[in-house]
């Protein structure tokens, strides 16, 4: 069959089946004794998201560092310390040389840096990939937090790195003050953790993961506002990010998970640039049947996005979480009680005979390795989590690697610690992440522990000034000498004050 007849035939077929439909309509309407009239009644029109995305536009073209609060402003600068940390030891791993070799590969040289080991100059969005991609290397950066029990903790997204990338990147090529830069991180985080929270809680359970997905928004809003784009094109460069935005959950404990923040950075910069020079999308992309919110998520709690743009920052409230441990971020509290228990009881590893981790779904799915072979594998992997505690009474940067993951301490650890679903946990909500460790030791003693709702690097038990900047100097310290570290911090500290964002750049690389 040829093109034509090919399309000849599909037309028809269409037409026919056309046809078919409106006379079994008719003919259901006449068997059933419905008039004419009842059987041309319009369907019941669906309640699809409407006004998201005149809000967002509205809130990045309007949003002013002067009209922004103090406290939102501090704790900006606190989760810059921890995204720039992060960023630099995640550098260091295998899968960030892969995606910096990918980049040298393509030999684009322009204005922008890349973080880590050697000092590359990239394109902004090229920048934008390799520093988003090291920044969730190690999932050890910051995570969003819930506002209501439907909101599940952890499944939100993790907002300074993707922000944090692509404003970096074209804010140094475009050579913008601290205070411009500061500017335009906050909005991407503001807009980023409202999309997040107003999509229905659908969208990450069928699988996306969010910080891919809804870290794209984020970083096209800090990209747009350095742009300058007006209202048309910031419509647009949203569009345009909707339609790349991406990223799977099949993909946890592998190099594309924190690829997914590295694309999200990348995606944002290249829409917001296309959208500058005139490239078109739907002009409401997050809205309608067709937009965002509908195709992948089922629709949005549209309150929680207007008008709450800004009212409060989600930055301030309800916070963020900063991690102690580089793994998931489901896993911590547990392994504070695990901690706690070994500690408190002075429990060594061979006293141990078996370890159960009671907890709802919400822990249980996400965390899904039963044994760990990588370390990448060890971020989602509450056995390895707990036999980690168990044999060093830490798990940190030097825990999460490769050969302690193999060595045959931790395989055998491993082999003692079970999972065990708690429908009463489970019947408690996902706001926060609850579960209780039982340890059974081979004298016969039973201990347990539950976790501690008030986590540590969470609103309630922040991490103080001298602990963040240990958790910094801990990561730079894979990179930047001592002397390196301490002015890093000072630039961080000061950002709105530095005549250049590429005094920042200077300090970091």
């Amino acid at each position: 069959m040829t093109r034509k007849d090919f399309l000849k035939a599909t037309v028809a077929s269409t037409l026919l089946g056309s046809i078919g439909e409106i006379g079994i309509a008719a003919d259901d309407g006449q068997q059933s004794g419905s008039s004419p009239a009842s059987a041309t009644q319009p369907a019941k029109a669906k309640n699809f998201p409407a006004g998201t995305t005149k809000a967002v536009v509205d809130f990045i073209s309007n949003g002013s560092f002067d009209r922004m609060p103090k406290n939102a402003v501090d704790e900006a600068k606190r989760c810059l310390i921890d995204g720039f940390g992060v960023v630099l030891a995640g550098a260091t791993v295998h899968g960030s040389a892969i995606v910096r070799e990918h980049i040298k590969a393509s030999g684009a040289q322009s204005g922008a840096t890349i973080l880590g080991p050697e000092k590359i100059v990239a394109t902004a969005a090229h920048a934008a990939l390799a520093n988003g991609a090291s920044g969730h290397a190690m999932d050890y950066d910051d995570t969003q937090l819930s506002t209501t029990p439907d909101r599940v903790f952890g499944l939100l997204t993790h907002p300074t790195v993707p922000v944090l990338a692509a404003a970096l990147a074209l804010g140094e090529r475009l050579n913008v003050s601290g205070r411009t830069f500061l500017e335009a991180f906050l909005i991407g985080f503001e807009v980023e953790c409202k999309i997040a929270e107003a999509i229905k809680p659908d969208h990450y359970l069928r699988g996306f993961h969010s910080t891919g997905t809804i870290g794209t928004f984020g970083a096209v809003a800090s990209a747009a506002r350095l742009l300058k784009l007006s209202p048309p094109q910031l419509a647009h460069a949203l569009g345009i990010a909707a339609s790349m935005s991406s990223g799977i959950r099949v993909n946890f404990g592998s190099m594309t998970k924190p690829l997914h923040a590295g694309r999200a950075a990348e995606n944002g910069v290249t829409a917001a640039e296309l959208a500058s020079r005139g490239f078109t999308a739907g002009d409401e992309p997050l809205d309608g049947e067709w937009g965002f919110f509908q195709v992948l998520g089922s629709g949005a709690d549209v309150p929680r996005i207007l008008p709450a743009l800004g009212s409060p920052f989600s930055i301030v409230d309800p916070g963020v979480s900063v991690k102690p441990y580089p793994c998931g971020s489901l896993g911590h509290p547990t392994m504070d009680a695990m901690l706690k228990l070994v500690t408190d009881h002075d429990v060594k590893p061979e006293q141990i005979a078996r370890v159960r981790v009671r907890a709802g779904s919400n822990i249980l799915n996400p965390l899904r390795y039963k044994t760990a072979k990588t370390e990448l594998e060890a971020k989602f992997c509450l056995p390895f989590m707990m036999s980690a505690i168990a044999l060093r009474r830490r798990a940190g940067i030097r825990e999460f690697t490769d050969e302690f993951v193999a060595s045959a301490p931790v395989q055998a650890m491993m082999t003692k610690v079970d999972t065990v679903f708690d429908q009463q946990i489970e019947a408690r909500g996902f706001d926060k992440m609850r579960s209780i460790v039982d340890l059974d030791l081979v004298d016969g003693r039973k201990l347990s522990q539950s976790s501690d709702e008030r986590y540590r690097g969470g609103p309630e038990k922040p991490f103080t000034r001298a602990e963040l900047h240990e958790k910094f100097t801990d990561c730079a310290s894979l990179v930047l000498s001592a002397d390196r570290i301490k002015h890093a911090l000072e630039a961080i500290e000061s950002v709105d004050r530095l005549a250049s964002v590429r005094e920042l750049v200077a300090a970091l690389a």
